[in-house]
């Protein structure tokens, strides 16, 4: 008897889904992907042909590149490089701001389980070598990548 409940259940559902439009996200994907060739484009501010990878375009307003990072470990191990260089150099009142992050690293570990002060030089370290360090990660992105897909010849 159970068995028939569910196929007379079945039936109704299928009924009532052929009777309504479907409708994007509910039920049914009516967004398809499309995969689309690569496109030449030619520009006289960047000189000759470019090739651009067409994004995904879900619909008719949302596109996304896949392969949006683009990440390249030389670009990471080149800025790492990059920054340490310069932020090691002694400038500040003889001392260098790696040395000053890094020395000022563990007077706030010996009071471990209390954590920094808000007035402690410790912050000014750490957030001054950190914003140095992904700005330079992101302008050795830009560059590289830049000179790899040649727009700068």
């Amino acid at each position: 008897m159970f068995l028939v409940g569910l196929a007379v259940v079945d039936m109704a559902m299928t009924a009532t889904s052929m009777a309504m439009p479907a409708v994007a996200g509910l039920g049914s994907s009516s967004i398809l992907a499309r995969r689309s060739p690569k496109l030449q484009l030619t520009s006289a501010f960047v000189g000759g042909a470019i090739k651009v990878n067409k994004p995904l375009c879900m619909s008719r307003v949302t596109c996304f590149n896949r392969d949006w990072l683009r990440k390249d470990l030389s670009v990471i191990g080149f800025g790492l490089i990059g920054w340490l260089a310069p932020s090691s150099l002694p400038v500040i009142n003889g001392n260098s701001l790696t040395g000053l992050f890094l020395g000022s690293i563990g007077p706030e570990l010996a009071h471990f389980p209390t954590g920094p002060a808000l007035t402690s030089p410790f912050w000014l370290w750490m957030i001054t070598w950190h914003v140095g360090l992904f700005i330079v990660l992101t302008l050795g992105q830009i560059g590289f990548k830049g000179r790899q897909d040649g727009y700068w010849n």
